[in-house]
């Protein structure tokens, strides 16, 4: 029971590493979707003025779940254009590893926004902080990149916290900006530069 257990897992690493390019050209489209439904989401945000922390939480929940929808769907669609399964060993241990953050930042996000613990700009940095928690999670079985994107979304969080906490506390922010911005444009300009990047690998 355990040398086949040892054995699957085994196989599983030797296939994560085997298809890190794979993974790498499939977060290109991912990145830039997920990109494009952040700016479109804060643009309407800002344009019916969900400014209250129930209007804003239930806004922002419903666009990650949109947002996650349309990854999978993307990822399902390489998957079978590659002729590859969907729900393999691999996808099962980078989704193992992004649900637990993903999760408790969802449950923190209904809890915000049905008992209204805090205000939009602070739900939006706890976001930013567990979403940089399931991105560094997925990166050990993803490329490198991951990783470091995770880090950026944990100290951008952690120093904003920080700097609005104890620093400028009385500094007035609209959450729906930020959340274009860290959810929006720096998926935006992750997407950007895999698909660049990898461009540049296959024309040399």
């Amino acid at each position: 029971m355990e040398s086949n257990w040892a054995v699957e897992h085994l196989q599983t690493i030797r296939t994560l590493m085997e298809r890190s390019a794979v993974y790498r050209r499939a977060l290109a489209p991912i990145m830039l979707f997920a990109g494009f439904t952040g700016v479109f989401a804060a643009a309407i945000g800002l344009a019916l003025h969900l400014d209250s922390p129930r209007a804003f939480g239930g806004f922002w929940l419903g666009t990650a779940f949109v947002a996650v929808a349309g990854a999978l769907l993307i990822a399902r669609r390489q998957a079978l254009r590659d002729h590859e399964p969907f729900w393999s060993p691999p996808t099962r241990r980078v989704t193992q590893a992004l649900l637990p953050p993903l999760t408790a930042g969802m449950c923190l996000g209904f809890v915000f926004v049905f008992v209204g613990l805090a205000n939009a700009v602070v739900l939006t940095f706890i976001w930013l902080l567990f979403y940089g928690c399931a991105l560094h999670a997925a990166g050990f079985f993803m490329p490198r990149g991951v990783k470091l994107f995770g880090w950026i979304y944990i100290g951008l969080a952690c120093g904003s916290l920080l700097f609005l906490g104890i620093a400028q506390p009385d500094v007035e922010l609209n959450a729906h900006w930020l959340m274009g911005f860290f959810f929006g444009v720096l998926h935006l300009a992750y997407g950007t530069y895999l698909y660049l990047t990898e461009k540049g690998k296959n024309a040399a």
